[in-house]
């Protein structure tokens, strides 16, 4: 398929896309927005005060609807390595989430505050080799592992985006040993052809 034919095809799936018209409509910054919200229906995500870090935040719209939730009294912290517009009430890091200078910023930043929530839209650039896609995903699923297990207060909870595909079980296992509750999403704003899902980790056990 030459890449005119691609770009028409994208052009046409965002035209007919309801979620796309209904993130015009809104305020939200993209129609992931309505994935978070469809996940936080249903589980109850936010609540009031929280402490939040959201990585792989750009272009916002997870951060914007996290930070209606979490109100005036909570606090959301925003982490991606490309360049965010400012969101009102949200403290923003630019950098690389896999490079230690960024996960000292986000810890640096927090002040040693216990986070009530990690949510995760981390993906990579897509090389179009789906096993070196594959593997960069899961590394980058890994580093917000990580990263939640070392900021959360025990009961937090972690959202993260997986792709189906190999390593994903054993990670899903691991995870289960750290929290009491371990739930697979698929909201409707994800696309049908699309292999992502997300993986939700509740009450986390230090």
């Amino acid at each position: 398929m030459s890449k005119s034919a691609s770009s028409r095809r994208w052009l046409n799936r965002q035209h007919r896309d309801p979620f796309v018209r209904e993130a015009r409509d809104s305020e939200y910054r993209s129609r992931a927005a309505f994935k978070l919200q469809e996940i936080d229906q249903r589980d109850r995500l936010f609540h009031p005060g929280q402490i939040v870090v959201d990585l792989g935040a750009a272009p916002g719209s997870w951060s914007q609807y996290a930070e209606r939730r979490v109100g005036p009294r909570g606090r959301v912290i925003a982490v991606d390595i490309l360049e965010l517009e400012p969101i009102k009430g949200v403290d923003v890091i630019h950098g690389d989430f896999s490079q230690t200078a960024t996960l000292n910023a986000c810890l640096e930043v927090l002040s040693g505050a216990q986070v009530d929530l990690v949510i995760s839209d981390l993906a990579p650039n897509l090389s179009g080799i789906r096993a070196t896609d594959q593997a960069r995903s899961l590394d980058l699923a890994e580093l917000a592992y990580d990263f939640s297990r070392r900021t959360l207060r025990p009961g937090g909870d972690l959202l993260l985006k997986l792709f189906q595909g190999a390593g994903v079980d054993l990670f899903r296992n691991e995870i289960k040993q750290h929290f009491h509750k371990v739930m697979v999403r698929k909201p409707r704003a994800s696309r049908d052809a699309s292999r992502e899902f997300y993986v939700l980790a509740r009450s986390y056990a230090v």
